[in-house]
This record gives C-alpha cells, sequence and structure tokens, in this order.
C-alpha cells in the first residue's frame, strides 16, 4: 500500500450508476442544485488520483516512521503534515462536516472516496474522521455558545477531536468506567479526573488544538452505562470567544506499540493531574436519580465510527486483494495440472490460486455491497424528502450498523490471509505490502465495541426492537430481493440456495428464542455465528441483485465488448459467494440446534 498502490474505480461507478439508484439521492434538496449523475466518473475519478498520488506514499511513512512520543510531545511523520494539509485544501477534509457548508458530497459518493482514502493509508484517516462525530455531538447537543467556541476551527481542519471512551481498567465494559467530573461554580463546567486509553487520534502535532469528547461520572450519579455524562474537554482551553487559553492539564501518559496502523497516534491520556482539567458538559446534568445523557448522546458517534470501521475493513481487504491478483498474475511457478507438458505457468492459472481470488473477491464485493446500501440509507435518513422513506432507512440503518461493522472487520483478516497465502514465502515478508495489509487490519474487530458485542446486539437488541417489527422488515426486504431474482437465467441453482437459506435462516431464530428461557446462556456461543449468518444471507441476496444487472449486460455487449469481463465477473462472484459461502449458514443452524455446551461445560483447568 505504497507508491506502487494498486486500485481501480471500475466497481463503484457500477454501483452507483447501475445498482443503487443514485439519481434519487442526487434529486433530493440537499444534492439537487450541485450534482448530477454525469458528476460521478469524474469525481471519483479525481478522488482515485488523489489516492493513488497523494495520500498512498505517505503510507510507507506512516508503517516505519509512526507516531512517536518524545519529551512529552506526539509527532506523526513530516509527510502527515502535507497530507493533512492537502486534504484540508482540496475539499476532502473537515468541511464536509460542516451541515451549513453547501455543496457536500451525499454519503453515497463519499463513502466510495473515503474507501480510496483508506485502502491507500488507513492509518492517516482517523485525523480527519474523528473531527467529524465529535463535532457532530456538539452540533447536537451543544448550547449556542458550545457551537460558536469550537466548531468553526474544527470544520476548517485547524483543530481536530476524539471519543474518549475506554479506561485501563474496563473495556467495552463502559459502565464501569472511573473518570469522575466535579461540580464548579459554573454549572456548565467540571472539573474532570481520570484515564483514558486507546484513545485513537488521542494526540499529534498535525493542529494546534484537539477537541475531546469524553466520557465521565458526576458525583451522585446512577451506577453503570446510566450515569455516565458527556463533556468537552479541550486539549488546550478554548477562551468563550474561540481564542486558545491555557493548556488544560491533559496529559498524554503513553501511546501504544501496535502491530500496525503505527502512523495513527493510539494514546493513553491522564485528564487533571494537577487539578485543572476542565470539562463542558453537553445536554443536562444527571436527573434526580442520578440518570445522566451521556452514553445515548455517544452512541450517535459510535455507531458512526462502528460503519466507518467496517469501510474501513473492507479498504484494506481490497487493496490486499489488488495485490494479491496482481503478483497472481506476475509470478511463474509450478505446471498446469492439465497440461504439464507444457512448461512452467503463471501461479494465477493454479485452481486453488483462483480459489483464493474469488474468495477475496466475493467476499470484499459483499461487504461493499452493505456498505454501500447503508450510506444509501444514511442518505434518505439525513436528507430525505419523504417522511417515510426517511422513518424506513433509520429502520433499516438499526439493523445494518453491526452487520457492516462486524462482519466485515472479522472476514477481512480471513481475506488478508488468502492474499498473504498466494504471496507464497514472500507475503510473510514486509518487501511485499500484504504483511503491512494484514497488521493494519486486526485492530477492527476490536475498535469500537468488540464483535462479540456487535453480535448480542444484533441478537438480544436489533432482533428484538419494536416488538420484532424493525428486523422482520429488514428481513423481508431480503427475501423479496431473493424472490424477484427467481426466474434469473443461469441462477436456478443460486436461487434455490438463497431460498433455503432465508428458510434456514427463520429457524435459527426460532431455536435461539426457545432458548430464551431454557437455556440463555447457551445463546451467547452462537451469537457471532448468527451474526455472520445473517450477513451472508444479506451479502448474498446484494450480490445477486447485481448479478442480474451484469447478467442483462452481458447479453447486450457481447463477449467481444471491452466491458463485458467486468460484468461475466459480476457474474461469477455472485455464484462463486452464493454457492461456497451462503451455504455456511446450513452448518451454523445445525450447530445451533445440537446445542454443544462444551465450552460452557469444561472446568477452567481443563483448558
Amino acid at each position: 500500500m505504497s507508491s506502487n498502490f494498486i486500485y481501480s474505480n471500475r466497481e463503484h461507478k457500477f454501483l452507483l450508476k447501475e445498482w443503487l439508484d443514485t439519481k434519487k439521492i442526487l434529486n433530493l434538496e440537499a444534492f439537487k442544485e450541485f450534482y448530477e449523475m454525469d458528476d460521478i466518473d469524474m469525481i471519483l475519478d479525481e478522488a482515485l488520483k488523489v489516492a493513488k498520488e497523494v495520500v498512498a506514499p505517505t503510507n510507507i511513512d506512516g508503517d516505519r516512521i509512526g507516531a512517536k512520543l518524545e519529551n512529552g510531545k506526539v509527532t506523526t511523520p513530516p509527510s502527515y503534515h502535507k497530507l493533512y494539509q492537502f486534504m484540508q485544501e482540496n475539499g476532502y477534509g473537515n468541511t464536509r462536516y460542516d451541515p451549513e457548508e453547501e455543496g457536500k458530497l451525499p454519503q453515497v459518493l463519499q463513502t466510495v472516496l473515503d474507501e480510496f482514502f483508506n485502502a491507500a493509508n488507513p492509518s492517516f484517516h482517523p485525523y480527519i474522521g474523528l473531527a467529524g462525530g465529535s463535532s457532530n455531538l456538539i452540533n447536537t447537543f451543544g448550547t449556542e455558545e458550545d457551537k460558536k467556541r469550537f466548531l468553526p476551527k474544527m470544520f476548517t481542519g485547524e483543530w481536530t477531536g476524539t471519543m474518549c471512551l475506554t479506561e485501563p481498567c474496563c473495556g467495552s465494559d463502559v459502565g464501569d468506567i472511573t473518570t469522575k467530573a466535579y461540580a464548579t461554580d459554573d454549572p456548565r463546567v467540571y472539573k474532570i479526573k481520570g484515564t483514558k486509553c486507546f484513545i485513537t487520534a488521542g494526540d499529534h502535532d498535525l493542529t494546534e488544538n484537539i477537541i475531546h469528547l469524553l466520557l465521565a461520572k458526576c458525583e451522585g450519579a446512577a451506577p453503570g452505562t446510566k450515569g455516565i455524562s458527556l463533556f468537552i474537554v479541550p486539549k488546550i482551553w478554548v477562551n468563550e470567544d474561540g481564542s486558545l487559553g491555557e493548556p488544560n492539564d491533559v496529559t498524554t501518559v503513553a501511546l501504544e506499540h501496535k502491530m500496525g496502523i503505527k502512523g495513527s497516534a493510539t494514546a493513553m491520556l491522564s485528564f487533571g493531574d494537577e487539578g485543572n482539567c476542565r470539562g463542558i458538559l453537553l445536554g443536562n446534568p444527571p436527573d434526580e436519580n442520578g440518570k445522566a445523557q451521556g452514553m445515548a448522546q455517544m452512541f450517535i458517534m459510535m455507531n458512526g465510527a462502528r460503519q466507518s470501521t467496517g469501510l474501513t475493513a473492507m479498504s484494506i481487504a481490497q487493496a490486499a486483494y489488488n495485490y494479491s491478483l496482481q503478483y497472481a498474475k506476475e509470478r511463474i511457478q509450478g505446471k498446469a495440472i492439465s497440461n504439464p507438458k507444457a512448461g512452467r505457468t503463471r501461479i494465477i492459472d493454479h485452481e486453488d490460486v483462483r480459489r483464493m481470488l474469488l474468495f477475496q473477491k466475493s467476499v470484499t464485493e459483499a461487504c461493499r455491497a452493505m456498505i454501500m446500501k447503508t450510506a444509501y440509507y444514511l442518505d434518505l435518513e439525513r436528507n430525505g424528502d419523504i417522511p417515510e422513506d426517511k422513518e424506513k432507512a433509520k429502520r433499516r440503518i438499526e439493523v445494518n450498523t453491526p452487520l457492516v461493522k462486524a462482519y466485515a472487520s472479522d472476514m477481512v483478516w480471513q481475506t488478508t490471509a488468502e492474499a498473504i497465502q498466494i504471496h507464497g514465502g514472500y507475503g510473510f515478508t514486509e518487501e511485499y505490502p500484504v504483511a503491512q495489509c494484514a497488521r493494519d487490519s486486526k485492530i477492527l474487530s476490536i475498535w469500537e465495541g468488540t464483535n462479540f458485542i456487535q453480535s448480542l446486539d444484533l441478537v438480544f437488541r436489533k432482533w428484538t426492537l419494536d416488538k420484532g417489527k424493525i428486523f422482520a422488515e429488514w428481513f423481508n426486504d431480503v427475501v423479496e430481493s431473493i424472490e424477484n431474482n427467481k426466474e434469473l437465467n443461469g441462477f436456478n441453482r443460486e436461487y434455490e440456495i438463497m431460498n433455503k437459506a432465508a428458510g434456514v435462516y427463520r429457524e435459527i431464530q426460532g431455536t435461539i428464542a426457545s432458548y430464551m428461557n431454557t437455556n440463555l446462556r447457551a445463546i451467547p456461543l452462537f451469537t457471532t455465528r448468527i451474526l455472520h449468518a445473517t450477513s451472508m444471507l444479506w451479502g448474498g441476496a446484494l450480490l445477486l441483485e447485481q448479478a442480474a444487472i451484469a447478467s442483462k449486460r452481458m447479453e447486450e455487449l457481447g463477449a467481444d465488448h471491452f466491458d463485458y469481463p467486468f460484468y461475466q465477473g459480476k457474474v461469477q462472484t455472485a455464484k462463486f459467494y452464493i454457492r461456497n459461502i451462503v451455504p455456511e449458514i446450513f452448518k451454523i443452524a445445525e450447530i445451533i440446534k445440537d446445542c454443544d455446551t462444551s465450552a460452557i461445560d469444561i472446568l477452567e483447568e481443563g483448558l
């Protein structure tokens, strides 16, 4: 993922111009004066050029130089400074987070651009991306004074932002946080005392200030997550007129020594060592029962971060696939099993290499389809002109978010492993970029709530929202999509598998329902696999939709057309995914029915 960065936007143009109803999005009031369908190619071509020529060359510095903490100051590679400035000055930076800024890209287009930039250098993007979530929380829950004080410079990129949740004593169990907020004479300003760890972009030298969005508990707060409040805690205090004041008693204790994304500073931060750290409360203080608003507020940022995490995972998976495909085309080794006398051949001619390539391609395209569909719904939720569209989109996003986050970030580890395998021994060396792809990707299944937590969210929350109606609507969309392609020529077997998979998924739900009262502890043994089954069913349906479009285009173009291989690739990719990956749902269903509890029953000493 360096200066030899390999990437294409052909797939993305297909998704935007042939699969999704992007025209509907561009005709929304928020976008219709600024963009037309004819603009898509230009926007994507220019962004891909930036990814290749500007972003990708910084990736080696990010990995080899990384972020460093010396004499109490965090530095990033010099190339990151030039890149950060370029992104801000050329419309790829923080201005897109300003709700008053006209001409912002719709999410379906912005998602593609973020994919390019993440694939080119995944450790850089958090410096820009986290400012979006933090500024959105201030804009949503802050007072007019807060907005005037912090947002102008966050939107220009002069300041960045973070989310500060995790503490050394508690990781995903946020309710156990010990960071305290003590009241002052000003009812909105509190003294903050505590330590936060694993804070992405928690300290750096790219901007003059960093605005932390921090979770803490006020005196008298209720136990657990109910008592958590959210505070604006700048690294350097910001005066009421927006000018910088004195340092705000925020100390970087350490930077984590990570296996990947080394250019992204992951910091341990100490707040209030000298008793002088101030934070501004967002929203109301805890009520008479000690119940506060912080977790509900922070979940808005967390859900956006989860969607972004899935996108980063898919981006790295695509980059690794591209490298392995190029290598397979160039590497000569072995002889074809069907014609050994013909001499040595490229490894792309070997059957198992093709299997590994198509495994990567199909999984990555399934993940991208999920992510792009969610981006489409995000546009409708935020900017839809029809209330029914906005409500439907909101309900679909509820279900999609844990799938996008967890399935993509679980599968990137598997797909990148195949990319390494295709490289053979060279894949295990740092001379080839797939090794870095693996190192950079592993954190993503842990970020923003481990994937087990995402699976619990799916089964215990998303299945039951609105008395089960939200998930039922989502599931009916999937079934309808499958049925719409029932008569697709050449896809009889694929339809049969997808139709069976939908029925088996209903059986999974029924089995889990039966365990709710009789074997509750067994359910968490299966939730990760249920999330994967849900994602595979949805991914298969989406790829079948795309294959239907591609199949028609193949007939229209003919085999001699230059674009015929692309569409034929779409068809074969869908077939592979449905016939090789979707059937795992059947195995998962049988395992859940069998309800093996050996993982629970084994004595700790026997592990």
